[in-house]
């Protein structure tokens, strides 16, 4: 907490509201900040309909992405699309296209006039509590937010397909953690056919599982088609103990695959299959590194889809946090609005393992969960036992009440605080519209606070329609991946200039980097146009058995036709880079080509182009009949060779860099092989653990002074209260004894 003369714009602090008096009913001037840190041990948020419970958890996650921290927002609802609703300017025709019609109707106003009391009630409602427009501009400036609606393409639409992908090597070396990703994924698509299956029990399952343990084991990814064809000719020949055909005879595999079949030519489903893979690196980072607020609109699914869906996505949130490195500050933020079915406290649904596990191991990786709901008593209470933070508004019922009393104790007992029931109870009665219970086991005492007004406009859940005008712009700006050219008819290959040069690998000034792997000393041809040409000839060079000769593969060409051959040099090299001054070594394989021409002496590498391709790739028997051109007479010389490969290592020596990038902020540089947006994302992670690392310091070094100050100050007070009290007494004895005297 703050006093009011002071900004809440603090390092790693969310601004939540100010402090309310429940015997007043009056907010007090005390800010109520939030330390970013402590959401790692996650939080819960309870309220019944009407508390303000919503707007909370918005100004949560703006108060997140103004401190560049990412989330992925799971939304049941949709009223968390309301996060793009931001207008800076505050103006009355910002607000006219998203207000609701029914509620001007219900005011008895136009709609521009319903538009122009909203941009107002907004205007004042910051401006009451210390925010303006600048504030809106650095929030929409600070992330970017984008609003996915998987199944729909009224959003971004997110493809499904990278979910029966291969988990990455973290997961498939945690055993726990590799066996539920896969039941999870079984039971949610068999629930996503109807089929109701238990992981022990149901055959579907087992043999599904089974499909998906053999292809994931040896590193293969596997699609809905790919999976029905192995769901008709399992790779296996037993399950278990038993045969195949006694475990699951072909004619019942068969009506499985065709419900399988059924479920991907629905109409509907191919929606699942098209948009941006359900990848949370991306989810949470745009390409530059900067973070994201990804809202998963999940309102127009039914429940099966739901499921389906939530319970993927937080199997693929567990993937990516097992391959981040351990932190201590909040890295991201997962996000669940009206969380009920999803974690119930006796049901085992596709998404209460994933969601558990979460909540138990998040901590250690910076990632936080908040979880919000009407009714405690929906949730698991091993699952609330592990939230850190409880931040509870008005309750419907005394048992959810009771529930959460009974939640707060166990949470308290862990944290070995102590805790009055009676009083949190009395508290808990006491609450009103937008005033909340904030119990955090990282403060001393639980603290009431009023919600500070949302920067968003909350005007509720958007329609399709809306959520569409939305995100065209964004769709618009996301250009789709090229389709691959068709093969020409004619038995053509590309020339040299046709070859894609890779952009220049980055660059450390470094010690000579002499490659390891000398140049392949050959005279490969490029295959270029498949006319007959001057000076060529149907047989292939002949060479000196010391020089190796090699060929360009031909792919993706017609396999019939003559193919004519070019003569063109080839260097291969390993180019090491060493900076001893900072630590730093990095290895670079680089493939050059460069034309031979008659007459040619030295080779000015400068001039050559990289192939992405290594010596593996090369062919060593041209492609077919074919025609070649004729060698130069120097390209028949050991001795050239040698000249050759010398001026390469010279060109690598003085030319070739390895670029990295450098914060001047920090000091720091990437790694090797790291990309710039890698690179942002780790400097932001690194800035947020030095930040708060300073903080905690600082407190450890203050917070004592200011105990003893405000102990010395109490004092003071009490001394003074006696002396008053004695100088009372003094006048009082006074006048009794000039009484007596009169």
């Amino acid at each position: 907490m703050s006093s009011p003369n002071e900004a809440y714009e603090k390092l790693g602090a969310f601004y939540l509201g100010k402090t309310f008096d429940l015997d007043s009913k009056q907010e007090q001037d005390d800010l109520v900040l939030y330390d970013s840190k402590d959401l790692t041990t996650h939080a819960v948020c309870v309220g019944m309909t009407g508390s303000g419970k919503t707007g909370l958890c918005v100004g949560l996650l703006e108060e997140a992405a103004i401190d560049g921290i990412p989330a992925l927002v799971i939304d049941p609802k949709g009223d968390l699309t309301n996060l793009l609703l931001t207008f800076p300017d505050l103006r009355p025709g910002d607000f006219r296209p998203w207000i609701s019609e029914d509620d001007a109707r219900r005011q008895g106003m136009t709609s521009d006039q319903f538009a122009k009391s909203q941009a107002e009630l907004w205007k004042n409602g910051l401006a009451k509590w210390g925010q303006t427009g600048d504030r809106i501009r650095r929030l929409r400036e600070a992330a970017d937010f984008t609003i996915y609606t998987p199944g729909s393409d009224a959003g971004m639409p997110l493809s499904i397909l990278s979910s029966f992908a291969a988990p990455p090597p973290a997961v498939l070396a945690e055993a726990d953690l590799y066996r539920d990703r896969i039941s999870t994924t079984v039971t949610s698509l068999l629930g996503l056919m109807g089929i109701d299956a238990d992981p022990i029990r149901s055959r579907e399952h087992i043999l599904i599982s089974t499909l998906l343990d053999g292809s994931w084991q040896q590193g293969q990814s596997l699609d809905l088609g790919a999976l029905i064809q192995l769901v008709q000719k399992p790779p296996v020949s037993r399950i278990g103990v038993l045969d195949l055909e006694s475990f699951y005879p072909s004619r019942d595999r068969f009506e499985l695959a065709m419900a399988l079949n059924n479920l991907l030519a629905a109409p509907g489903f191919s929606r699942w299959m098209t948009g941006e893979p359900v990848d949370v690196d991306r989810l949470l980072y745009g390409p530059d590194g900067k973070p994201r607020v990804s809202i998963c609109s999940i309102a127009h699914l039914s429940e099966a889809e739901r499921m389906f869906f939530v319970s993927l996505l937080l199997n693929q949130a567990l993937g990516w946090m097992r391959s981040r490195s351990g932190t201590t500050s909040l890295r991201a933020l997962i996000y669940m609005d009206e969380i009920f079915g999803y974690m119930p406290p006796v049901a085992e649904p596709p998404s209460k393992k994933a969601m558990l596990t979460l909540l138990k191991q998040a901590r250690a990786f910076g990632v936080g969960l908040v979880l919000a709901t009407q009714n405690p008593v929906d949730l698991d209470y091993k699952g609330l036992s592990n939230c850190g933070t409880w931040l509870l508004g008005r309750l419907q019922t005394e048992r959810d009440k009771n529930r959460v009393l009974d939640g707060l104790e166990g949470v308290s007992a862990g944290a070995g605080a102590r805790f009055d029931r009676g009083a949190m109870e009395e508290t808990l009665a006491g609450l009103g519209k937008r005033v909340f219970l904030m119990h955090n086991v990282h403060e001393e005492e639980p603290v009431v606070f009023h919600t500070r007004w949302a920067m968003s406009y909350l005007r509720g859940p958007l329609t399709r329609d809306q959520i569409r005008v939305l995100m065209q712009p964004r769709k618009e700006t996301t250009q789709p991946a090229a389709a691959p050219h068709a093969a020409p008819s004619s038995a053509t290959a590309p020339s040299t200039a046709a070859v894609p040069t890779p952009p220049p690998v980055a660059t450390i000034p470094s010690t000579p980097p002499f490659p390891s792997t000398p140049p392949v000393p050959s005279a490969p041809p490029v295959a270029a146009a498949a006319s007959p040409q001057a000076m060529a000839h149907p047989q292939r060079p002949v060479l000196p058995p010391d020089i190796p000769q090699a060929f360009l593969p031909v792919r993706g060409w017609a396999s019939s036709g003559e193919v004519f051959y070019r003569s063109r040099l080839i260097g291969v090299s390993n180019v090491h880079f060493v900076d001893t001054r900072r630590g730093l070594e990095a290895d670079e394989s680089l493939t050059l080509i460069i034309p031979l021409e008659e007459g040619i002496s030295g080779i000015d590498w400068a001039e050559a182009a990289a192939l992405d391709l290594t010596l593996d790739d090369l062919a060593s028997e041209p492609h077919g009949p074919a025609r070649f051109d004729v060698l130069p007479s120097k390209a028949s010389s050991k001795k050239s060779y040698s000249s050759w490969n010398k001026s390469l290592k010279d060109y690598l020596y003085r030319h070739r860099r390895y670029d990295l990038f450098k914060s001047k902020n920090l000091g720091e540089i990437s790694r090797p092989g790291e990309s710039e947006r890698e690179f942002r994302i780790r400097i932001a992670e690194a800035g947020r653990e030095e930040r708060d690392l300073r903080i905690e310091k600082l407190r450890k070094d203050y917070v004592p002074k200011f105990n003893r100050i405000r102990e010395r100050i109490r004092r003071a007070e009490i001394t003074v209260q006696k002396e008053k009290e004695q100088a009372t007494g003094a006048r009082t004895q006074a006048v009794i004894s000039l009484g007596a005297t009169l």
